[in-house]
């Protein structure tokens, strides 16, 4: 619908940016010599962004530049003014001697993610269950009876994500879809799934149910509610999951 953002601009799919402990972009990316630096700089600028929501890239990669004007087929110029970008977004930073890099979140940060996405993702439960269309539902149904059959938590992981983006866009509010997508952005930066931990699938189906039922009876409050309830759960067992590498780091 008109409220989902379109974030890849004319961007050819076919590039993609893969992590390997320095970060560079897959060979065979579409020639961009028509474009002007500023267009060359949202090219790459969204290739980035793509590679950040898709999870291609880790806590603590290093960038190079040179790679990613070399596979991209631009020159510097562009790729410094992208990285420059991403940086006031907080995505990339200097640290740890290693030059420009993924930013590794601590658990400060990771908390006041999970709060803003508590927020935002309540909101559009409370909207969604005001302005989802039948078939909005129907489609978020079908996600949730998919998952069921479900095993890989990758997989669960993904369709978890179609699931609480199908509700975003039934909020009918560009505004908080903008936002979430923004908040996105971070969010993809923390490594692994909480759909590993035992009984999360589990646990995770009913409160998807929950908001659901009341996305489609149309009760905002309990919609919200239970998406605040649900966005809370899943900060605790990343917290855990946090915590845990902490302690096998510490046992080495």
């Amino acid at each position: 619908m008109s409220s989902r953002r379109n974030d890849k601009g004319a961007i050819s799919r076919r590039s993609r940016l893969r992590p390997s402990g320095s970060v560079a972009v897959k060979e065979g990316a579409e020639s961009v010599g028509a474009f002007d630096d500023t267009s060359r700089a949202e090219y790459v600028y969204q290739h980035m962004r793509e590679a950040l929501r898709d999870g291609r890239f880790q806590q603590g990669d290093r960038i190079r530049e040179g790679e990613i004007a070399k596979s991209l087929g631009v020159s510097r110029t562009p790729v410094r003014e992208a990285l420059r970008r991403l940086q006031t977004r907080g995505l990339l930073d200097f640290g740890g001697g290693r030059g420009l890099g993924v930013v590794e979140l601590s658990r400060t940060q990771v908390r006041e993610l999970y709060a803003m996405r508590e927020l935002l993702e309540g909101a559009a439960a409370r909207l969604a269950a005001q302005h989802a269309t039948p078939t909005e539902v129907t489609y978020m149904r079908h996600l949730l009876d998919e998952s069921r059959s479900a095993r890989d938590p990758q997989r669960l992981a993904m369709i978890n994500l179609t699931f609480h983006r199908a509700i975003h866009v039934a909020a009918h509010n560009r505004y908080v879809v903008q936002s979430l997508n923004d908040l996105s952005e971070a969010m993809s930066l923390l490594r692994g799934t909480t759909y590993s931990m035992k009984g999360r699938p589990e646990s995770a189906d009913v409160e998807h149910r929950a908001i659901l039922d009341a996305i489609e009876k149309g009760n905002p409050d309990a919609a919200e509610t239970g998406m605040r309830a649900h966005i809370r759960k899943a900060q605790d067992l990343r917290m855990q999951m946090m915590q845990s590498t902490v302690g096998d780091l510490l046992r080495r």
